[in-house]
């Protein structure tokens, strides 16, 4: 007998989860009752995952909740897992909707998982951007869609097909269903007067839905005329291939519109009957409204970008032999493109060079208007367009993004991180940049090694002692005197009958240092003030006494606010020379923003790893805890995901360890570096001193 969850506590459960997202049209109590009739097993199961799922986006958690009680109710706990990790992947690399698509279109994700052959829109997504672009004209977006659809800025596509067996006739899906929604964004003027006319109709949302079939007829056959390789992926898309129905031939004709669809929508009435694609195109719902607001921002930038060609010193009262228009513009199609066009802009009669961003701006508008109009050629103070982008689209843009693009020549990379909630990664979750160290001033070096002169000059001589010096090496064949312990073993072993060991002497062996390490400095704002004083002194310190081993090392600090702006400081690279420019960079280590951890110790792993070495040592010299600002990183998150990167270190051949200053250490850092991988400095003044014998200890066990 299963002590099931009753539906009153089940409802109490899913209204604490997902409160955020319930209301009165949208109650918890429905999928209480659905979810209190399964197994103890399964509900527990469940409402483990809405838990893990909300700490991403209670939408999503509400519609993971939704399928496990609906669609997905005879799917095994197994089977749901790899669905739901699809999902929450789908979520972090393209958003909400399409980790929403996933959840509510389980068939499709049973039928893309189990077949080999199937395409990816992800991966297929690098050269499909470039098709779009080429036989758009226009920079559109592609985004994973439920349908194929296009609000006219985006192309949403399925995230996989697997209409074939073949993946490559899969992947030509994408092209077809992407050049049938680009003739529809083409067609657009004429697209929203259908589209308003399906308003009249007693159920405008129906008709939508049947003149979006028609219109697939016709721009598969229209596309099909212009582009025969499609053939064969368009006739999997269209509804109509199949059908011997006489009535839909005029859609297939050369020289059919969207009013012949419409025409055929009001005259027809079993349109239902005709067959339903596998990958139904439709209409997206806010295609008037993006198209509008396209038309205004388009007439905005051509307006000021006419501006900067008029001098400000022009006069302002006309004279009276100037025209009302001192613009026009003129057009011609481009060879083996007749829908693209190369414009060419006079004023006053003389020509003006276009840039590519207005040239991309004038096809846009052509696209969406069918011609140039006259009343675009008119000028206005506004800012000059300069990279493609609308200005409303900049100043969206949100303060991470913009600080991230502040120096694009530095180096960006893309880092997964550990979600230990889920027991899965996020893809390529995090953005790191490396970055240059700003030089400080050399009085600080002055100073420190001027007050360290003693402590220095004893670290360079314990640190020449460790150099090529002897080891001994015990039960040894032959050697320069005898093995005290082996001979005992040896003299115990005879005592018992057997015979003694060969290997009873020692023997001097002189060798050669053969390590490498990276020390990984903390520059998050906790180290502001006296903290980053004594980071900035045991550094030196150190350097100084390294130069008298021989030892290869490198420096880098870190930091980072958000996944979205990892960073990592270049203060001394492995075959970069110790001298002035290094120390000048140490005592440039400033308090940067939090101390998210998890992709620097991937990025800075990659580094060590490169190096021929046979022990690598990865060093952190650290405050505190890793941290991070405005989302979950703070807390276990962020411990799990810098140890799940310490694990990914280790199985690289390196070995890490921590210095910290952190008197809470003893909390977290033996589960994330091991038990006797870190080691706490009680008094942050002594760090420059030991930082030095720390290694040392490091480097002779």
């Amino acid at each position: 007998m299963t002590n099931r969850h009753d539906s009153a506590t089940l409802n109490g459960k899913l209204d604490y989860l997902l409160g955020p997202v319930l209301s009165a049209r949208r109650p918890a109590k429905p999928l209480a009752d659905v979810l209190s009739r399964q197994e103890r097993v399964r509900q527990d199961f469940i409402l483990h995952w809405i838990e893990v799922i909300d700490r991403s986006n209670y939408e999503l958690a509400y519609q993971f909740a939704a399928a496990a009680a609906g669609p997905a109710a005879s799917w095994s706990c197994d089977d749901m897992v790899p669905w739901i990790l699809a999902a929450m992947d789908a979520y972090d690399r393209d958003g909400l909707y399409a980790g929403i698509a996933v959840f509510r279109d389980l068939e499709a994700f049973r039928v893309a998982r189990g077949a080999r052959h199937t395409a990816s829109l992800s991966e297929r997504m690098p050269t499909l951007t470039r098709y779009v672009r080429g036989l758009s004209g226009r920079a559109l977006a592609i985004a994973p869609g439920a349908t194929a659809t296009t609000d006219t800025d985006t192309l949403f596509l399925p995230a996989r097909v697997g209409l074939f067996t073949e993946k490559d006739k899969n992947s030509n899906i994408f092209n077809a269903l992407s050049s049938i929604l680009i003739r529809q964004i083409s067609e657009s003027p004429a697209l929203a007067e259908a589209l308003q006319a399906c308003e009249r109709h007693a159920d405008p949302e129906a008709a939508a839905r049947r003149l979006a079939r028609l219109e697939t007829i016709r721009l598969s056959a229209a596309v099909g005329r212009d582009y025969p390789g499609l053939a064969r992926a368009l006739s999997a898309i269209s509804p109509a291939d199949s059908s011997t129905d006489n009535r839909f031939n005029l859609l297939r004709k050369p020289g059919a519109t969207v009013s012949d669809s419409l025409a055929l929508l009001d005259s027809l009435h079993d349109i239902d009957d005709l067959p339903e694609p596998p990958l139904p195109i439709s209409f997206h719902p806010a295609v008037n409204a993006v198209r509008r607001a396209r038309i205004e921002r388009q007439r905005s930038e051509l307006a000021a970008f006419l501006a900067s060609l008029i001098p400000e010193h022009t006069e302002m009262t006309p004279r009276p032999d100037a025209v009302e228009h001192p613009f026009d513009i003129t057009e011609h199609a481009l060879p083996g493109a007749p829908d693209q066009r190369q414009f060419e802009l006079h004023r006053d009669g003389e020509a003006v060079d276009l840039p590519a961003p207005v040239q991309e701006l004038l096809q846009s508008i052509r696209q969406d208007l069918g011609h140039i109009p006259d009343d675009y050629l008119r000028a206005d103070n506004s800012p000059v367009p300069t990279n493609g982008h609308s200005r409303e689209v900049e100043e969206q843009r949100p303060d991470s993004d913009a600080a991230a693009a502040d120096d694009a020549s530095d180096p960006r990379y893309c880092y997964d991180e550990w979600d230990f909630r889920r027991g899965h990664y996020r893809k390529q979750w995090c953005e790191l940049r490396e970055m240059d160290i700003q030089p400080g001033s050399p009085d600080f070096v002055r100073e420190t090694l001027s007050r360290h002169a003693g402590h220095i000059r004893q670290l360079r001589r314990t640190f020449e002692m460790l150099r090529d010096e002897d080891r001994t090496l015990k039960r040894q064949s032959d050697g320069d005197d005898i093995d005290y312990d082996a001979l005992i073993e040896g003299y115990s072993d005879l005592r018992c009958g057997r015979e003694l060991p060969e290997r009873v002497l020692v023997r001097r062996h002189r060798a050669g240092r053969d390590l490498a390490a990276l020390l990984m400095v903390d520059m998050s704002g906790s180290t502001k003030g006296w903290i980053n004083d004594a980071e900035r002194e045991a550094l030196i310190l150190l350097c100084e006494a390294l130069e008298a081993l021989g030892d290869r090392y490198a420096i880098f600090g870190f930091s980072g606010l958000t996944r979205k702006r990892c960073e990592v400081f270049r203060i001394k690279q492995f075959e970069e020379p110790y001298g002035s420019t290094v120390r000048d960079r140490i005592a440039g280590i400033t308090p940067q923003d939090y101390t998210r951890m998890g992709a620097a110790i991937r990025h800075l792993t990659q580094k060590l790893a490169a190096v021929d070495a046979r022990t690598r040592l990865l060093i952190t010299l650290s405050d505190g805890k890793p941290d991070d600002y405005s989302d979950s990183y703070r807390g276990e998150y962020g411990i799990e995901d810098t140890r799940k990167a310490l694990i990914e270190a280790r199985h690289s051949g390196i070995q890490p360890f921590c210095i910290t200053i952190d008197q809470e250490a003893r909390d977290y850092l033996p589960h994330m570096y091991g038990k006797n991988c870190w080691t706490l400095v009680n008094e942050v003044t002594q760090l420059p001193v030991k930082m030095a014998r720390i290694y040392r200890q490091l480097t002779t066990r």
